[in-house]
């Protein structure tokens, strides 16, 4: 989602101006909000739409987002729907539903309108329960119903990923009477995904998915009946995203119909759909695992709601940190005496914290996948500390011979060698367990799992080194 822009001054050969030379004139700019900007004050919807068309899917969420809010709400207002709608669809989601929020309920809706059915709901899901009413006033009955029904699903199952255009006929439909129906629909079902149509009885119940392809060489009086796939694979509306996964995983299906308890068609998910929210999903726990509650922030963001995001967490681990300064700090006369402690303190801490983090990283995964249950700690536990007691003997023996040859000093090594082992035992247990133990009392096991890990780790790595430096000093000084 090549940057065209105006250039700031023209060529004195040139008597004609840089505003009045065709967009496509224009020089290219890696600033490409600055002639938006200029374009929205000018007020002209035609070269407004030309530039913005003329710009990469990239380049006009970078320029769009960069405009203040005013800005952006002219430039919203001053394209077609159309553009707009293209325009707003590279946006993230709460960046969209900010720029949509900005707008008259009217405005917002012509917008809306030219929206995908999923596209519509993420939007109106992130607007303020009276700001998204207000536009779905404004639509159409039956498109405001829909897409109250899909904003009613939670974003993480088949139901909130789905859209609802789709080819939908009954099954004594005969051939003749789908491509009539084709035709007269040509412009709607233009944007539709037409590899696949739905056969649904009355009632709408799915009975059969029929490729588009066994339309070609039949007799135009054949009944759908006799050439769609019967009882053909689905998935329930209320399919969460991992069940979701390993389904486009274990089949090469680009889109799966989507039906509800009943067996009632609701829409159809695409796998680019759930590839989508599996990598949203990816991110935001990133951002969660690294103190950025709420999973999401751009920089585009009002400042003090960014700033209150991230100090709701930095207020709570400093005082964990304080802790960790406070174990230094009760074995000072010791690192006093044994100053070449202070060269190996960062690395015990920072190579435990890797490995529990590594820890970490597989219980999330396992988690995600449903092949490891919060109740299974203990499990978890021992399979963590095998693996610790390996890695940290290798590791502490490594370190152990630097601290030798640095300081020449056997009792250095071993202090810092089993500290090491110790701290990686430690790092791992928590690593693999603390996401399991928030996901059981109902925590999101991303939010605090690195963070706290990290910083119990530096505690925990402090103590030991200068805990077994104090216990074996009269060796070390």
């Amino acid at each position: 989602m090549d940057h065209l822009n105006v250039t700031k001054t023209a060529d004195t050969s040139d008597s004609t101006s840089v505003s009045d030379r065709p967009v496509s004139d224009r020089s290219v700019s890696d600033r490409p909000w600055e002639e938006l900007e200029r374009l929205a004050e000018a007020g002209d919807p035609q070269q407004l739409g030309e530039y913005v068309s003329g710009l990469s899917s990239c380049d006009q969420a970078l320029a769009l987002s960069r405009l203040d809010e005013r800005l952006r709400a002219s430039v919203l207002s001053g394209l077609d729907a159309d553009d707009a709608a293209e325009l707003i669809g590279h946006l993230p989601e709460s960046q969209a539903a900010r720029a949509i929020a900005l707008l008259t309920p009217d405005d917002a809706a012509a917008i809306v309108h030219e929206l995908p059915s999923d596209e519509q709901a993420d939007v109106l899901g992130d607007l303020s329960t009276d700001q998204a009413e207000a536009i779905l006033e404004a639509l159409p009955v039956d498109e405001a119903d829909a897409a109250r029904q899909l904003s009613s699903y939670d974003d993480n199952v088949a139901g909130g990923m789905m859209v609802t255009e789709m080819l939908r006929f009954t099954p004594e439909m005969t051939v003749a009477d789908v491509i009539a129906e084709l035709n007269a629909g040509a412009e709607i079902y233009s944007d539709f995904d037409v590899r696949y149509a739905y056969v649904c009885e009355t009632d709408g119940k799915l009975v059969g998915v029929l490729p588009m392809q066994n339309l070609l060489f039949v007799k135009r009086a054949a009944k759908l009946a006799d050439l769609m796939i019967q009882n053909p694979l689905a998935v329930s509306d209320t399919t969460e995203l991992d069940e979701l996964i390993d389904f486009f995983e274990s089949h090469a299906f680009v889109g799966v119909p989507v039906v509800d308890e009943t067996g009632l068609l609701k829409g159809v998910l695409h796998r680019e759909a759930v590839s989508y929210e599996e990598t949203r999903a990816a991110e935001s726990d990133y951002l969660k695992s690294q103190g950025i509650v709420g999973g999401e922030e751009l920089r585009s963001m009002p400042l003090w709601l960014r700033a209150r995001r991230r100090l709701s967490w930095l207020s709570i681990n400093i005082l964990l940190n304080i802790g960790a300064a406070g174990v230094i700090a009760y074995f000072q006369d010791t690192l006093q005496s044994v100053i070449a402690l202070a060269v190996f303190l960062p690395i015990i801490s920072d190579m435990s914290g890797c490995s529990g983090n590594q820890a970490v990283a597989v219980s999330m995964r396992e988690l995600s996948l449903g092949l490891v249950r919060p109740s299974e700690m203990m499990r978890v536990w021992w399979k963590e500390v095998s693996v610790g007691m390996i890695n940290g003997a290798v590791l502490g023996l490594l370190v152990a011979l630097l601290a030798v040859v640095f300081d020449g000093n056997y009792y250095l090594g071993l202090v810092v060698g089993l500290a090491l082992l110790i701290n990686t035992i430690v790092a791992v247990s928590i690593g693999g367990v603390v996401p399991l133990l928030m996901k059981r009392f109902g925590f999101d096991p991303a939010v605090a799992s690195g963070p706290l890990l990290t910083t119990v780790t530096d505690m925990c790595g402090f103590f030991l080194v200068l805990g077994l430096a104090t216990m074996l000093l009269s060796k070390l000084v």
